[in-house]
């Protein structure tokens, strides 16, 4: 399968009070065309620097990143014309309506003028705000300007599509209509590269998965790949009959709140739930969700707070 990405030692320093920070470091990933990525990570790790980079918007201080196979330093104009981006910091011209913005943005890509208006309407019908088509910008909420950003670029022909946390500030119902576009995308073979720090939204999308933390790429491959690298790929709750120390040798054991949370393998995990029947104990167990798995990899969980990648400059 072809390429749509390939990062070879991508780095990314920023000067900063006074010394360096490293936005990336030494970032090696290779993602096939067609598909969707999942780059997760908490604030501050690095996604966002390497979609500017990936999208020619930022030039990178180490290694090298290929788009379709094009140099994004050296062919930035070429990668420009097949990638479509909406940055994280993204935001819609209050002049316009939607409807003008889409059309306007299909225009600039060189679509005919009733072509653009008609695959404006229905990128606007798929993110469900066609009825505020004709609506200025400025009138709208924040997260109906958002969905305008997701209907611009999901109606251009863009091969490789760059998301950064495209569904920040909306509500669930919100969401699910860009989740929608995002499964189209990826049916029609678009390739589209999702930063979140959303982890249900990377689980339910992603064909493949990229952990970066403090700038490292920690892990990438299909979810199953990533999950049979974590050292525990079961998770437990007990909620009465044991104490910690009957716990621990089973695995690492948290309290929350009244119950223990523990995390294990298959065979440790059948006798626990064993001993839980002869106590009549209360504990349920079922494989590791991607948050779990985020915080066996990371060592931390996703909403931890981290110094922002662009507070460096």
């Amino acid at each position: 399968m072809a390429e749509a990405l390939h990062a070879r030692g991508l780095g990314r320093r920023y000067h900063w009070r006074g010394g360096f920070h490293d936005a990336l470091v030494g970032v090696d990933l290779t993602v096939p065309s067609g598909c969707v990525l999942g780059l997760i990570g908490r604030n501050g790790a690095g996604k966002t620097t390497f979609v500017r980079i990936s999208s020619t918007s930022l030039l990178p201080t180490s290694g090298s990143l290929e788009v379709l196979g094009l140099d994004v330093v050296t062919q930035a104009d070429e990668v420009r014309e097949r990638i479509a981006v909406i940055p994280q910091e993204s935001r819609p011209l209050y002049w316009m309506t939607p409807l003008e913005l889409v059309s306007y943005y299909l225009r600039l890509r060189g679509a005919p003028v009733r072509e653009a208006r008609a695959r404006a309407k229905d990128a606007l019908a798929q993110l469900e705000i066609s009825k505020w088509g004709d609506t200025q910008v400025n009138r709208l909420s924040g997260g109906l300007r958002r969905r305008s950003m997701v209907a611009m670029v999901m109606a251009s022909d863009a091969e490789v599509l760059f998301l950064d946390e495209p569904t920040t500030g909306l509500d669930p119902l919100a969401r699910r209509s860009v989740w929608e576009a995002i499964r189209k995308a990826s049916r029609e073979r678009r390739t589209v590269f999702l930063t979140t720090h959303y982890l249900e939204e990377a689980e339910n999308l992603s064909d493949r998965l990229a952990v970066l933390e403090g700038g490292h790429l920690l892990a990438q491959g299909t979810p199953a790949e990533i999950a049979s690298r974590v050292q525990y790929p079961y998770r437990v709750t007990v909620e009465s009959g044991f104490r910690r120390e009957d716990l621990a040798p089973y695995g690492p054991v948290s309290q929350i709140g009244s119950r223990w949370l523990l995390f294990t393998s298959e065979a440790p995990a059948r006798e626990l739930s064993r001993k839980a029947l002869e106590k009549g104990a209360r504990i349920s167990l079922g494989p590791v969700s991607l948050e779990d798995i985020f915080v066996q990899i990371v060592g931390k969980e996703i909403e931890a707070e981290e110094v922002g990648e662009d507070a460096a400059t």
